[in-house]
């Protein structure tokens, strides 16, 4: 018995059209499915990653704000693997992103950087190969 793979990850945002741009328009996430739940005045939006991986984005009236950053208790961050972190990290701070400094992951030699999106949620971008080849 083993555990296969996250087949998705859910997220709560405060301003549900910021955070669809953000995440759609920013972040070219593709729009699977989106569903507004009249009993529950709340948004769901699907979206999905190259891989088949998703993103569950919702909204609720007034959901408490995430306490620290990040080390608040539980879900500390989430991470995106992409090819060149430079780049991206450019494309993001061309689009108004305020992204942190460029580091390099000491044991797997490979490059991260994080970034916040509309609510402040730590996210990071994390490259698929190590500076050294591997």
């Amino acid at each position: 018995m083993q555990l296969n793979r996250i087949p998705h990850v859910a997220i709560i945002g405060s301003d549900y059209t910021a955070s669809k741009r953000f995440y759609t328009e920013i972040l070219g996430l593709r729009v699977v499915a989106e569903d507004y739940r009249a009993d529950r005045d709340s948004h769901k939006l699907d979206l999905a990653l190259p891989d088949g991986s998703q993103l569950e984005l919702f909204s609720f009236r007034n959901p408490p704000k995430r306490l620290s950053y990040p080390e608040a208790c539980g879900l500390r961050h989430v991470a995106f693997e992409v090819e060149d972190v430079a780049a991206w990290k450019a494309s993001l701070e061309a689009a108004g992103v305020a992204v942190e400094a460029v580091r390099l992951d000491e044991h797997t030699r490979r490059r991260f950087v994080f970034f916040a999106d509309p609510d402040g949620l730590p996210l990071e971008l994390y490259e698929s190969r190590s500076r050294d080849g591997g």
